[in-house]
């Protein structure tokens, strides 16, 4: 009876897949490694995040990313490493803050959520722009921002000038969250929202986590504590609103293949880790051991987030951006107006009840 030696053909070709992203791989992680860098020796004052730095030296070294031997790294890195760096998102949330904010707060930036990316669609429509577009601006400024921008694009259908918008978004749902850090707080003092108010408010409109953190606690930690645990529950939400938008191309006529529904795995992995860390607190005895590799998880998370966006903008011409006008901003600036509107005259409504 003669041994069967096991095929090697398929290990080899398992390890030449894992060859072949390793160039575009390495060279997103260089320019998510030198934004990071950047920003860590930048004045505290100067409002420019890692993030946005990595778009920008990833557009600068373009030219690299058109080489054919980094292009399977780089879409990679959009692709599938972002969806996991989304997955471990659901490490930061956790179901007992959720379930703290009560009906009325959770109802009102449910609804300003579906009216914002709602809106995104039809202003786009109205502006003579993609769908895609639309999709783009409404859940980012619904959600979270880049973040959202970049879930999102994995259910866009492509269409000429995608990846550019993708670009805009980020960059532009920055600017406009770092804008509000400055002028939301004393709003709130002026409209006359109590604390809790504030930092719902806070919470719900600012498109970033790092913007809301630091518009909150320059108030104080109680409403720094609010803004989170609000920001936390549209982060939660990410994962409904990416599945119901690339439902929606998918069933609205879009060109057959051009938008998927994502695999649901990591989205099942997103609410499997929320449910691990809202469950974990409940036996101390365990916490000892899960603090620290939440933490690596998290890290791990953000790393992977900056990889991708830096991935993104080896995959972005600057000349691409030339082409943005008024059409662009007016978008963004309308979806950002909206949720602002809803989530603060809700507030000023329960306020007074």
């Amino acid at each position: 009876m003669t041994a069967q030696l096991p095929d090697a053909t398929g290990g080899r070709s398992r390890l030449d897949a894992v060859m072949e992203i390793v160039p575009g791989l390495a060279l997103s992680a260089a320019v998510a490694l030198t934004a990071y860098g950047l920003a860590q020796l930048l004045p505290r004052g100067v409002p420019l995040p890692a993030i946005v730095l990595a778009l920008f030296i990833g557009m600068l070294l373009h030219a690299f990313a058109r080489m054919p031997a980094v292009q399977p790294g780089v879409a990679f890195c959009v692709r599938t490493l972002l969806r996991w760096a989304i997955a471990l998102l659901g490490l930061r949330v956790s179901l007992a803050d959720i379930a703290a904010l009560g009906p009325s707060t959770a109802g009102l930036i449910i609804g300003a959520m579906v009216v914002t990316i709602v809106a995104g669609f039809a202003i786009a429509r109205a502006n003579r722009q993609p769908p895609g577009f639309g999709a783009l601006a409404g859940a980012a400024t619904a959600v979270c921002g880049a973040s959202a921008a970049l879930a999102t694009s994995t259910v866009v259908p492509n269409y000429p000038g995608k990846q550019a918008d993708v670009v805009f978004v980020v960059i532009g749902t920055n600017a406009l969250a770092t804008l509000a850090l400055v002028i939301y707080p004393p709003l709130c003092a002026l409209i006359g929202l109590d604390p809790q108010a504030t930092g719902v408010m806070l919470g719900g409109t600012i498109h970033d986590m790092a913007q809301v953190v630091g518009a909150g606690y320059a108030v104080s930690e109680p409403v720094g504590n609010a803004a989170v645990i609000v920001k936390l529950f549209r982060i939660f939400l990410l994962l409904p609103v990416v599945l119901s938008i690339g439902w929606y191309f998918r069933y609205s006529g879009a060109e057959p293949g051009a938008a998927n529904v994502p695999v649901p795995v990591f989205a099942l992995v997103f609410l499997a880790l929320c449910l691990v860390n809202s469950a974990v607190p409940l036996v101390p005895e365990l916490l000892p051991v899960y603090a620290p590799i939440r933490a690596v998880l998290i890290e791990c998370s953000g790393a992977g987030l900056l990889i991708a966006i830096g991935a993104l903008g080896l995959g972005t011409s600057p000349a691409a951006l030339t082409q943005f006008g008024w059409r662009h901003v007016a978008t963004i600036l309308a979806t950002t107006a909206i949720v602002f509107a809803i989530v603060t005259g809700g507030l000023v409504i329960f306020q007074q009840v």
